[in-house]
């Protein structure tokens, strides 16, 4: 059996790359301020902020974070039958958020989450349980079974937060600020 002839190699010049016959219009980075029951996807360079009481804010990310989205949750609960999809309430939002990533090509399960906020705002009048854990725990629960891993947190406390965070590689800034517990003298 003959050897196979070698195919010879082409040997075309390969063209440099022409530049762009235009300047790439990216847009601006964004700031955003949240309000409870916002709902917010960004890009890289764009700036969320909101600030925290007994809600919750969660952060959904890919590993690179490229790409982000922040929703401010109020209620733990289900929404009305006649506001089904009410972002103030947490299975909506994380919906509304699953949503937005999914519209530019991501899927929130490929996500990481941060969750903050959930803080007892009456420490003074609320020793047990109060609406803040509640908060907290309910967006715990739903991230779980939405198979999200959760890779950092700063749930509860006598405290309100101040969130912000730039979508790209840094942390969310997360500055807690004691409620002040007054006494009965």
């Amino acid at each position: 059996m003959p050897a196979p002839t070698p195919i010879p190699p082409t040997h075309r010049p390969v063209p440099p790359c022409a530049p762009a016959s235009r300047p790439v219009d990216l847009p601006p980075p964004r700031s955003v301020q949240l309000a409870p029951g916002d709902v917010v996807v960004g890009t890289r360079g764009d700036r969320f902020e909101t600030l925290l009481g007994s809600c919750v804010a969660v952060v959904l990310s890919d590993p690179r974070r490229t790409v982000g989205a922040m929703c401010h949750i109020v209620h733990a609960g289900e929404p009305g039958r006649d506001t089904p999809g009410d972002t103030t309430f947490a299975r909506p939002a994380l919906q509304a958020m699953a949503d937005g990533l999914g519209r530019i090509g991501l899927s929130a399960r490929l996500c990481q989450a941060r969750v903050y906020g959930g803080g007892n705002m009456f420490p003074q009048l609320v020793k047990a349980s109060h609406i803040g854990d509640t908060n907290g725990q309910r967006v715990l629960a739903l991230l779980a079974a939405a198979g999200i891993e959760v890779v950092a947190q700063s749930l509860g406390g006598s405290c309100y937060r101040k969130l912000a965070w730039v979508v790209g590689p840094a942390e969310p800034e997360c500055i807690r600020v004691d409620v002040p517990v007054l006494s009965n003298n």
